[in-house]
């Protein structure tokens, strides 16, 4: 008695396998998913349009970076915190917030083409997800090419052995972005050593100066700093590099 007992858990479970066996497998429900219907094409579901967003915002941060004027803009204030001798001051946070506000304000041009010709048509389903990126890759290679040199162009499409566009659409994007971006770096740089200059003669006359009466072992920064903010507020520093950095691309 005992012995059986300690099999029948063993054979309730091998005749359950039997069962399950003998039974047809139940056929799986199929799932489908409706785009809906457009007069060109096939239409995104809510659904899909919000996971196109949301993957949109997670590759905002690089196109941000890569595709507008902010590179040049942070870049320029970096060295103009670096030329006035302050590590600290403006903070990183408020150096990239100004930059932020400036790069919004020079890209309200491209941004409200953008809406008007993409997004608005796109949420009236008057568009398909390949025409509104091709409509949305438009205005941002005119922007990019107006400010990208030639040279730097001819660079990356030799690499990439693209051959030379004849439009503007036909600019390959994998080719215009680093085109771009360096293009924006050398500008960058050529006006960090315009604003590095003033300073740097401050800097000579005061260690010049305390040269003259011995004070070696007084660092000069500590002097010349005081007098480059001086003549940063009176020339109104911000005024002038805000406004030749905004000109420089609506200009």
């Amino acid at each position: 008695m005992r012995r059986a007992l300690r099999w029948l858990p063993v054979a309730m479970l091998l005749l359950a396998g039997i069962c399950l066996h003998a039974q047809q497998a139940a056929p799986l429900p199929s799932v489908t998913v409706d785009f809906g219907k457009t007069p060109t094409g096939p239409a995104l579901s809510s659904s899909l349009q919000a996971v196109l967003l949301l993957t949109v915002l997670t590759l905002a941060p690089t196109i941000l970076m890569t595709a507008t004027s902010f590179t040049r803009i942070v870049v320029v204030m970096q060295f103009l915190r670096q030329g006035l001798g302050l590590t600290q001051t403006p903070s990183n946070q408020v150096l990239i917030s100004l930059s932020l506000v400036l790069t919004f304000f020079i890209m309200a041009p491209t941004a409200r083409e953008i809406n008007t010709t993409v997004l608005q048509p796109l949420q009236h389903n008057q568009l398909t997800v390949d025409q509104a990126l091709e409509r949305t890759a438009a205005p941002l290679k005119v922007f990019m090419l107006r400010y990208t040199r030639k040279k730097d162009l001819e660079l990356f499409l030799g690499i990439a052995k693209a051959p030379l566009p004849r439009t503007r659409a036909d600019v390959p994007m994998e080719c215009l972005l680093p085109a771009f971006l360096i293009s924006e770096l050398k500008t960058a740089f050529e006006i960090g050593f315009m604003i590095f200059l003033p300073f740097l003669v401050v800097d000579m006359v005061v260690a010049s100066i305390l040269l003259s009466m011995g004070m070696m072992m007084l660092p000069p920064v500590v002097v010349s700093l005081p007098f480059k903010i001086l003549l940063f507020v009176m020339v109104d520093g911000w005024y002038l590099i805000v406004g030749s950095l905004v000109r420089g691309y609506t200009g």
